[in-house]
Order: C-alpha cells, then sequence, then structure tokens
C-alpha cells in the first residue's frame, strides 16, 4: 500500500523506516508468494499492475479497520505514543508551530508532531498524513474540517518606491499597465487575481516580469520595488507595519474564511491527533 502510494520505493522505505533493497526484496517475495506480479517496475516509475490495484482495492479497507482497532487499544495507554504527520502550507504551519506544537509535545511528552510544509493539494490518506491543513474553500466538502483561523484576505501591495514611478491603480483593469510579481502554483499553472466588490467578482491573469512561486519571495520582490504582488495579508503584515509595503485596491480585495485542520472519518481519528486538536481548541478558546 505504501509503494503504490508514494509510487517511488525509496519514499516508500523512508516511510516505513526500511531500506530501499529491502522493501524490493519484500515486495519480490510477496509477488513470488503470490504467483502474481502486483506492479510494474522500470528505473524511473513504479505503477500497479491490474492485479495489484485490485488487491490494493480490497486491502485498503480491510486495514484501515485493523488500524482503527489497534487505535481504539492504544486509547487504554496512560500516555500516548506516536506521530502525527501534518501537511500544511508554509503561512497555516506558523500558526501551529508557535501556539499549538509546544504546549501539545510539553503534554505528550512520547509524542512527536512531522508537519510537511508544500503548496500542493495532496490526497492526505493516500500519502499517509493524520490531516492536512487549508484555507476553507480548498477542503474537501466531505471530510471532517476544524476552523482554527479567524478570516483572512489577499492583499495587493506595492512599495512606496514603485507607487510613485508608476501611479496607484484605482480599479483591476489598471493592473494591466504595471509590472505585478505572478504566483507560479505547484500545479505548474499562473495563480488568477481575484477581486470582489458589491456583489461583483473579478479574476484576471496578470502581466508582469517576474514570476516566483513562494510568498516569502513575492513579499520581498514587492518590497524591493520590483512590482505589485498579490499575496496573504499575514505574509505580507510585518511590510506594511513598517511602511515598506502599502496596500492598493483595498475595497478589492475581499476576506474569506482562513485556515482548517482537516481529517477523514469520525470514526478513524487517531488518539494522538486527538489529543493535538484538543490542544489546538483549548489555545482558541
Amino acid at each position: 500500500m505504501t509503494v503504490a502510494a508514494h509510487l517511488n520505493f525509496r519514499r516508500a522505505a523512508d516511510e516505513l523506516g526500511l531500506s530501499p533493497s529491502s522493501l524490493s526484496y519484500t515486495m519480490r517475495t510477496l509477488e513470488q508468494n503470490l504467483g502474481v506480479r502486483l506492479l510494474n517496475r522500470t528505473t524511473r516509475s513504479v505503477q500497479p499492475t491490474e492485479a495489484g490495484a485490485r488487491l490494493l482495492a480490497r486491502l485498503q479497507p480491510v486495514l484501515q479497520d485493523l488500524s482503527a482497532a489497534l487505535r481504539e487499544v492504544d486509547e487504554f495507554r496512560d500516555q500516548l505514543r506516536g506521530t502525527s504527520r501534518i501537511n500544511a502550507p508554509e503561512t497555516a504551519a506558523r500558526l501551529l508551530v508557535r501556539p499549538v506544537v509546544p504546549p501539545f509535545l510539553a503534554k505528550y511528552r512520547d509524542m512527536s508532531v512531522d508537519i510537511v510544509t508544500e503548496g500542493r493539494l495532496i490526497d492526505i490518506v493516500a500519502e499517509g498524513f493524520a490531516a492536512g491543513v487549508r484555507l476553507g474553500e480548498a477542503v474537501p466538502q466531505d471530510i471532517i474540517a476544524v476552523h482554527f483561523d479567524g478570516e483572512a484576505g489577499f492583499l495587493a501591495v506595492a512599495s512606496p518606491h514603485y507607487l510613485a514611478q508608476h501611479g496607484v491603480p484605482q480599479v483591476p483593469d489598471d493592473l494591466r499597465a504595471h509590472a505585478c510579481i505572478r504566483h507560479r502554483m505547484p500545479s505548474g499553472k499562473l495563480f488568477r487575481w481575484e477581486f470582489a466588490r458589491h456583489g461583483q467578482m473579478l479574476a484576471m491573469d496578470v502581466n508582469g516580469p517576474l514570476t516566483l512561486d513562494h510568498t516569502g519571495l513575492m513579499v520581498d520582490a514587492a518590497a524591493d520595488g520590483l512590482g505589485i504582488a498579490y499575496v496573504p495579508e499575514r505574509a505580507a503584515q510585518p511590510w506594511l507595519a513598517d511602511g515598506r509595503l502599502v496596500p492598493v485596491l483595498s475595497d478589492w480585495c475581499p476576506a474569506f474564511p482562513g485556515f482548517f485542520l482537516y481529517f477523514p472519518g469520525r470514526r478513524q481519528i487517531p488518539a494522538g491527533l486527538r489529543a493535538f486538536i484538543d490542544v489546538l481548541r483549548q489555545r482558541l478558546a
């Protein structure tokens, strides 16, 4: 199941705490015992065969039920043990690391927290995470979520020096005459800038000489006078506070629900994750 989730022996071996050669030998032994090839392997890729995909589909619910049963036994122990793996964008990870992780680790000394920061949307179950963190609009509809962040918003920001040279845009369409710092998402697509006012919604592709794939770099570039960036308000706040950046088109930049921690199914919440959520809620209170 782990090899099929990662489609890569090295990453699967890392998760399982094995060497790639040991994992490869184990897979070959399993296939020999079954008399069926389960994975097609090349030097560059790994894919389940038709037989492997069918076996995987039957095994997943069985092993999930087994994991749930073992977690119920874990709850009878006085002290929680294990690792809670959480996938989150960098901005959300910062919200968890400072106020939530320290009291959690202080209370549950045999627990550890593994936070992976990345921007791409993933299947947290398939990639071995106990929970994920995303903005409200990006959380899957059929999943349990805990809202732990207030309203957030994106802002168009630029340095005073840039605006003195190029003027201040008054409406989103004015951006077509400006150097915009574009954001390339993990999927490779360019992020469309979204605006709203008085019920009017607008999403636009912008032009500019610089494209970046990291919010922090976009904020730095805007502060250095390279153009206008469209970034989460929280990411730009330190620069806004000291005047290195100023907002533009503020009345066109709507607020939206902030971050949610989400996880599958109420009946299969690992005890460690449940404890982490309890600490999260306490900190919110």
